[in-house]
């Protein structure tokens, strides 16, 4: 395969080439891709090693890197068809076949890990005593915006880069209300509905927002809303969730700390941070908590009662407590995920990590 490069980069791009032409595996292909497009390999060398450069370097530095990549990519994904092609011919042709052998076993596929974490999230809360509730992705504007305690004029739906569903013969696409969800919230308007207090549910599930895609940020993700609505129900019943809920996922006590925080459903709002996990020494800092030593875990506050009100739950006797959790977050800092794009993009070669 014929391929220009920057003169520097031409020798790793010749050692991978002649390793992929002497390959007669794909095992042996796995390997090279490993060495050289995985985490720690060649390519992520070269981009760790950009912002070290000058800048007047840093562009062809960075273009180079991912010429390199593009190359080897290329060159694997050729040589693979070509085994391909001769594993059909050799079984077309009867050569090589030995009927006495056992049969190729068939391979086996693995959960994704947004589904591992999930799963895992979902047996913890119902070992809590919560319930797990599912609902449409596709809202009407009453559940995901106004029983929420945001109206049609607050600015609150500002952040929220709404995907509106587009209505025949509506002039806006907004005019008609019906949208992709933006958070999971909206699936707790309608337990606060059908549901008696006391209870305690968690809804997993995937949001869409119009976002900018780049490492940190996609259109589509996972949340997990925790709701929890009863008699005496204080922020105390809420750390204490959080760091049994936190005890569970890490096997060990974590410390938590509340930030003052704005959401329109919850009076007080809170940020809750997690003392970072992944420290080896504590306070120390690490990659993972970008040396702050905490991790911003998930919003949360005590249920607005106008929000009680509006579904028919009498906030003189009930109080409750709402947290939503970023699973996409938390896969990523269980799985040390360094860009979110890897849990959507359906690359075979991620997920046959898991």
């Amino acid at each position: 395969m014929e391929t220009t490069l920057q003169p520097e980069l031409q020798g790793h791009f010749e050692t991978a080439q002649a390793r992929i032409a002497a390959a007669t595996s794909a095992e042996e292909l796995r390997a090279v891709d490993r060495d050289y497009l995985d985490k720690g390999g060649v390519v992520a060398g070269l981009l760790a090693a950009i912002p070290t450069l000058p800048p007047e370097q840093r562009r062809g530095a960075g273009q180079g890197a991912n010429q390199l990549k593009t190359a080897v990519l290329g060159a694997i994904d050729v040589r693979k068809a070509e085994l391909e092609a001769d594993a059909i011919q050799a079984a077309r042709s009867g050569k090589g076949f030995d009927p006495t052998l056992p049969g190729t076993p068939m391979r086996r596929g693995s959960l994704h890990p947004v589904t591992r974490v999930t799963r895992e999230l979902e047996d913890i809360f119902s070992s809590m005593g919560y319930g797990i509730l599912d609902g449409p992705e596709v809202e009407i504007d009453a559940f995901n915006f106004e029983r929420l305690n945001i109206p049609s004029d607050h600015p609150a739906r500002d952040m929220h880069d709404t995907f509106w569903c587009k209505v025949d013969g509506a002039e806006r696409d907004s005019d008609m209300g019906l949208l992709l969800r933006t958070h999971t919230s909206c699936v707790q308007v309608r337990a606060m509905e059908k549901l008696k207090p006391p209870f305690r549910v968690v809804v997993p599930g995937r949001v869409f927002r119009q976002e900018s895609v780049d490492a940190s940020h996609e259109h589509t993700f996972h949340q997990m809303e925790g709701l929890v609505v009863g008699e005496g129900l204080t922020v105390g019943h809420l750390i204490g969730t959080m760091k049994t809920f936190l005890r569970e996922v890490f096997q060990k006590e974590i410390e938590v700390r509340l930030r003052p925080g704005y959401f329109p459903f919850v009076e007080p709002g809170f940020e809750l941070d997690a003392r970072c996990p992944f420290c080896e020494t504590v306070g120390a800092g690490c990659k993972v908590c970008k040396q702050t030593s905490w991790v911003e875990l998930c919003p949360c506050g005590m249920v607005h009662p106008s929000v009680l009100k509006l579904s028919g739950i009498d906030p003189e006797k009930y109080t409750g407590f709402a947290f939503g959790l970023g699973l996409s977050r938390l896969v990523m800092l269980r799985y040390e995920i360094d860009d979110i794009r890897h849990l959507m993009g359906g690359d075979t070669r991620f997920l046959s990590q898991f």
